[in-house]
């Protein structure tokens, strides 16, 4: 008996421990340095945004941030070694929005699922996306050019880095919203897309914002349409305020984590990364290389991710007939 009684008290004084400890210990992450995994080599967008808000964050949780560069399969190789990371929340992923239309292209040759394997933190950094023309060109604005396009298929060439890039995406996106198809020009790389913009090679492009505003401003290139706003070109609009469904889109830079770590260390990591972004120093780094600072939370980038997937798929199945 006298056993018995002893065993349910260690029992209970174990339950005890646990309920009481449960949130000390949940309150002490990080007590170690975090690596941070950028899958793209270093000075790439991407690295510098990173490095810039990680100089923050470790500032905020008062531990150092590692940053660790995996280059390689358009991202999929540092993605992958964060998905195989323990679930402990020191191995984390700052990564483009090509590590998730790498699957839905061609989902036999990336070795995890985005949507099941790796678990939005939040997304930090928005690139918008642009169509622009010269500055002399006859169209004015969007509407025009679908205006000519309709009346001339075939006849607009449109310079881009090839199939599968968000460029790509974006011409296939004002395809299903308007029934116009660009007749596409791959190049290697969105330098030698720019220059045969501006050398007239090509009636237009799907170019970066930070690539193609010195031009703007230098009157060289007028801009037909954006992914989403941008205060630098209030006026340039976005398909849905022209009054199509879905827009074209921005290349966002988002944290992520191997899908399992505890709520309580994302608890700790998100308000963190959220105030990095918005501190003057970060900002200002991110304007620098023409992206925006465009916290969105988890939950709501889960969702953007979950329909970019679902419209690259539907592209993909489409333009190799499977969808016919």
């Amino acid at each position: 008996m006298k056993k018995c009684v002893r065993f349910l008290i260690c029992v209970v004084f174990f339950f005890c421990f646990v309920l009481w400890h449960g949130p000390l210990l949940a309150e002490t992450y990080p007590t170690q340095p975090i690596q941070l995994v950028i899958p793209l080599s270093p000075g790439d967008t991407v690295d510098l945004a990173g490095r810039a808000i990680a100089a923050e964050m470790s500032k905020i949780l008062k531990t150092s941030i590692v940053i660790v560069n995996k280059p390689g399969g358009g991202g999929t190789i540092g993605a992958d070694s964060v998905v195989r990371s323990k679930r402990d929340g020191y191995t984390v992923l700052f990564a483009i929005s090509g590590i998730y239309y790498a699957h839905a292209v061609n989902p036999e040759s990336v070795p995890y699922n985005p949507l099941t394997d790796l678990d939005p933190l939040c997304s930090a950094v928005s690139v918008p996306m642009v169509m622009p023309v010269l500055a002399d060109s006859p169209w004015k604005n969007f509407g025009e050019l679908m205006t000519y396009m309709k009346q001339n298929p075939g006849k607009v060439r449109g310079s881009s880095t090839g199939v599968g890039s968000v460029g790509y995406f974006n011409y296939e996106v004002i395809r299903l919203e308007t029934g116009n198809a660009f007749n596409m020009i791959p190049f290697k790389g969105a330098s030698p897309a720019l220059t045969a913009l501006l050398g007239g090679h090509v009636e237009t492009s799907a170019l970066t914002l930070g690539l193609i505003s010195p031009h703007v401003k230098a009157g060289k290139l007028r801009v037909l349409l954006t992914s989403q706003k941008i205060p630098e070109f209030p006026d340039v609009p976005t398909l849905r305020q022209l009054g199509y469904k879905r827009d074209i889109m921005s290349i966002r830079f988002t944290f992520y984590l191997p899908v399992g770590v505890p709520d309580s260390v994302k608890k700790v990591l998100v308000p963190a990364i959220e105030k990095a972004v918005k501190t003057p120093e970060v900002v200002n780094a991110i304007q620098q290389i023409g992206a925006l600072d465009d916290f969105v939370p988890g939950e709501e980038f889960k969702k953007m991710m979950t329909e970019e997937y679902g419209m690259v798929r539907q592209i993909m199945k489409t333009s190799s007939g499977e969808g016919k």
